[in-house]
């Protein structure tokens, strides 16, 4: 007889159930925080049934801790750099703003000083008796865009079952504040799971110490910490480029090791290329796709083809290349923009911050290796024309009355996805837009309707 595979996850989980595992690792990587009702009612017995060898396997393959307590299941993630691209959003898709964290930071601080009920309006005045204390926020329910945030902040809430309707409607008070009303029950294990930063917050001058900064102190240990932001960089990007980690953690994405592993544990397979690794989403493991449907999502692709006809330059048409911003940079900026949100008045009690890496000197050498196509706005804009003349019947009228909303949004969804840098003037093409080189796209008749692919 031949000796049973020997692997290093999930090994206690038999054939017959690992499907049934791998969608269970999937589900906590994509929802965090999964209560009775949050993300469905089936997501939270799912997890119990593998809890066990879920808390092993999570803290191994990437050093987070799950959670169990009551009716909610919290993964708490170690975070390795900042990600612009993967927002809150309010019921309607819309993009969380500084009010709305903030109105959705102060409804978790009231609600954990609160009891097992509260009304709509009662968290209302107490998050705008705290908002009014902090310069340039406030919240007065009487004016509509202040009424609109909180409400988001509170559909938020809703939706991942904090708060749970009692009585009355949430959307009467949104019409009307002095006509309408809502009772809530509190969900107070959800409530202390959800908040759990990892630092006390009157102890952090920036953004940067809530990071995962742990320095390993030997050489297996370092090798262990690399393997774990190898494995996080994978799951929680649409792309890993090998130039933008660590050269510890390039060797680990290059390695067979860690398809394996990753294979294993999500049943997602990996697709490695000279310039980086990316997982093959077949399950809706992540919330958005790409390519995906809608009119900006086929849009996208087709620019992505246009791009990489253009980047490659089959007719002999030069193409400048510029170098990529250094990714250090990009983080400084962002760091830059959210610790700009920091209350200025507040005491530092302790320099808890850390530092990012100084930017080192440019990479790309004189032969120009490592520099990306610059592809111009305007070829962009006259891309989009073409794309609409051609393919018209699969854009609504709205796109064809405002290609540039349509550029710009598809633009944003390659960005998202790491296929293009935004650089003054256009974009840089990275790699991931020669997948799609040889994409052919038809009009293809649906009944009354009409979509690409």
């Amino acid at each position: 007889m031949t000796e049973p595979t020997r692997h290093r996850f999930a090994a206690d989980i038999s054939d017959l159930e690992l499907a049934d595992y791998q969608r269970a690792v999937r589900l906590v990587l994509r929802h965090p925080l999964i209560t009775a009702t949050w993300p469905d009612e089936r997501a939270l017995p799912r997890v119990r049934r593998f809890a066990a060898t879920l808390r092993r396997d999570l803290s191994e393959a990437f050093g987070y801790r799950l959670e169990l307590h009551g009716a909610t299941a919290r993964l708490v993630r170690a975070k390795d750099r900042l990600d612009p691209t993967q927002p809150a959003l309010s019921r309607t898709g819309r993009a969380f703003d500084r009010q709305r964290y903030a109105y959705l930071a102060l409804c978790l601080a009231v609600l954990g000083r609160a009891g097992i009920q509260i009304t709509l309006s009662e968290l209302a005045d107490s998050v705008a008796a705290d908002a009014n204390r902090i310069t340039g926020l406030g919240l007065d329910p009487d004016h509509g865009a202040d009424r609109r945030a909180f409400v988001d902040a509170v559909g938020w809430l809703e939706e991942r079952g904090v708060l749970r309707l009692a009585d009355g409607s949430s959307a009467a008070w949104a019409s009307d504040p002095g006509a309408g009303e809502a009772l809530y029950d509190v969900a107070r294990d959800v409530v202390l799971a959800l908040f759990r930063p990892t630092r006390v917050l009157q102890h952090v001058e920036s953004v940067t110490a809530l990071l995962d900064r742990t320095m390993a102190s030997s050489g297996n240990a370092e090798r262990r910490q690399a393997a774990q932001v190898a494995r996080r960089a994978v799951v929680e990007g649409p792309v890993v480029y090998l130039t933008d980690v660590e050269p510890a953690v390039a060797n680990h994405l290059r390695g067979a090791a860690l398809a394996a592993d990753l294979v294993r544990l999500t049943g997602l397979r990996l697709e490695r290329r000279a310039e980086g690794v990316l997982l093959v989403d077949t399950t809706g493991f992540t919330v958005e796709r790409f390519p995906g449907t809608g009119s900006v999502a086929q849009a996208a692709v087709l620019l992505a083809v246009e791009m990489a006809d253009r980047a490659l330059d089959p007719d002999g048409r030069r193409v400048r290349r510029l170098a990529p911003p250094d990714p250090h940079a990009r983080q400084r900026a962002l760091v830059d923009q959210l610790d700009a949100g920091l209350p200025t008045a507040t005491q530092v009690l302790l320099d808890d911050a850390v530092s990012l890496p100084p930017t080192g000197d440019d990479p790309v050498d004189a032969t120009g290796e490592g520099r990306l196509p610059l592809i111009t706005d305007s070829f962009l804009r006259d891309a989009v024309g073409e794309i609409l003349r051609r393919y018209g019947s699969a854009f609504g009228a709205q796109w064809h009355a405002d290609p540039e909303r349509l550029r710009t949004e598809a633009v944003a969804l390659l960005e998202r996805f790491a296929a293009v840098i935004r650089v003054p003037g256009g974009v840089l093409v990275q790699p991931l837009v020669g997948r799609y080189r040889h994409t052919v796209a038809a009009v293809r008749q649906r009944a009354a309707t009409e979509t690409l692919f």
